[in-house]
C-alpha cells in the first residue's frame, strides 16, 4: 500500500480522467447503451448532469420546460439547443419541453426513451422554480408552483419510471435532486417543504423497488442527491456558504444511474465541490413512557425535560451565528 489517503487517491484518478468535469472531449462510457431521462436538462446542474451522461455513452431524453426562475415564459429553444450538443458528442439525445408537474409530461418523457430506444434505464429529475418568500407572507399560488414544479415533479417522473423498469429485465435506477435545505428554510418554505417531500417519496421509491427485488424481480434503486453549486438558483442567497460548481456533482449522479452503484438504495448524498457526505437514516433516539395508564400534560412537564429532552437543531444555530454576523458587518459598514 503506499502512503495516499483516500482523498489524495481521489484527486489522483480525477488527474488522470476529467470525465465529469467537461474539460476534455472524453467518452469514458460507463453508461454505455443506456438511455437516461434528466429533467431540468436545459442549463446549471441539470445540464452538467446531462453533458457528463452523454459522455458516458448514454442517450439522453432532455427534458426542459425552458422557463424562468420564477416558472414563467417557457420556450423549446433551451431543450432543443441541449440536445444538439449532446448529439454532438456522438450519442443521441431527444429534447422535451413539458412542464413536468403534469402527468402527461411524466409519460411523455418515459415514452420518448422507450419509443426511440426501446428502455428507459434511468432517471435524474432536477427541475425546480424559486418564489422566495417567508411563511407568513407567502401566497398559495406561491406554495402551489414550487411543489408543483419540484415535489409533483418528482412523482411524475418516478411513476412513470417505475411502471416501466419493473417489468424491465434490466430494471433501473432513479436519482432524485433534494437540497439540504429540506431540513428548514426561513426564506424559502415551499423548496424546503418540497424538497423534504421529495426525499421522502424517493425513500418510498426505494422500499418499493426494494420489495419488487425482494420478490424475484428485477434490481431498481432509488437516492437522492442533495447538491449545492453556484447556479441561478442560489446566486441570490444572503450570505456565505460551501459551494461548488454544478459539474462536481455529475459524478455521484453518474454513479448511481451505473451499474456499479445498483446496490446503492435508499441513501441521501449531499454533494458539494470535492466533499461527498451520506445522510444518516431517520429513527427514534429516545423515548419515555407514562408513569400510569395515560400521559397527562403535567406528567410530560415533569419528565420530558429530564429524560427524552429535545434534539439540538443545528440549522437554528447556524442560522443564529449567520443573523448575528451579518448584523456585525452591517454595523461595521
Amino acid at each position: 500500500m503506499s502512503g495516499r489517503s483516500i482523498g489524495d487517491s481521489y484527486c489522483y484518478r480525477k488527474n488522470l480522467t476529467t470525465v465529469f468535469s467537461g474539460k476534455k472531449d472524453y467518452m469514458a462510457e460507463y453508461l454505455k447503451g443506456k438511455n437516461i431521462a434528466i429533467t431540468g436538462a436545459g442549463s446549471g446542474i441539470g445540464k452538467a448532469i446531462a453533458l457528463a451522461v452523454a459522455r458516458e455513452g448514454a442517450n439522453i431524453v432532455v427534458a426542459d420546460y425552458g422557463v424562468t426562475l420564477d416558472g414563467s415564459e417557457p420556450t423549446s429553444d433551451i431543450a432543443e439547443s441541449v440536445a444538439e450538443e449532446i448529439e454532438s458528442m456522438g450519442v443521441e439525445a431527444e429534447p422535451i419541453a413539458g412542464d413536468v408537474s403534469r402527468m402527461e409530461t411524466g409519460q411523455q418523457v418515459i415514452e420518448a426513451a422507450i419509443n426511440r430506444w426501446g428502455s428507459i434505464d434511468g432517471v435524474v429529475c432536477v427541475a425546480g422554480i424559486l418564489r422566495e418568500r417567508m411563511l407568513f407572507n407567502m401566497s398559495e399560488e406561491e406554495w402551489d408552483a414550487v411543489i408543483a414544479v419540484h415535489l409533483k415533479g418528482h412523482f411524475t417522473i418516478y411513476r412513470h419510471a417505475m411502471a416501466v423498469m419493473r417489468k424491465q429485465e434490466t430494471g433501473g435506477s432513479i436519482v432524485g435532486v433534494t437540497s439540504g435545505a429540506f431540513t428548514a428554510s426561513t426564506a424559502q418554505p415551499n423548496y424546503s417543504a418540497a424538497k423534504g417531500g421529495i426525499v421522502s417519496l424517493t425513500r418510498s421509491a426505494a422500499m418499493t423497488a426494494a420489495s419488487i427485488s425482494l420478490r424475484g424481480g428485477p434490481r431498481i434503486n432509488a437516492n437522492c442527491i442533495a447538491p449545492t453549486a453556484r447556479t441561478r438558483m442560489s446566486e441570490k442567497v444572503p450570505f456565505e456558504f460551501e459551494t461548488g460548481d454544478a459539474e462536481d456533482i455529475a459524478p455521484m449522479a453518474v454513479y448511481l444511474l451505473s451499474d456499479a452503484g445498483r446496490e446503492v438504495n435508499a441513501q441521501i448524498y449531499s454533494v458539494v465541490g470535492r466533499r461527498i457526505s451520506v445522510w444518516n437514516q431517520p429513527r427514534e433516539v429516545r423515548s419515555m413512557f407514562a408513569p400510569g395508564e395515560a400521559w397527562t400534560p403535567a406528567e410530560i412537564e415533569e419528565l420530558l425535560p429530564r429524560t427524552i429532552k429535545q434534539e439540538i437543531n443545528p440549522f437554528i444555530e447556524d442560522l443564529e451565528r449567520r443573523m448575528n454576523e451579518m448584523a456585525t458587518e452591517k454595523e461595521n459598514k
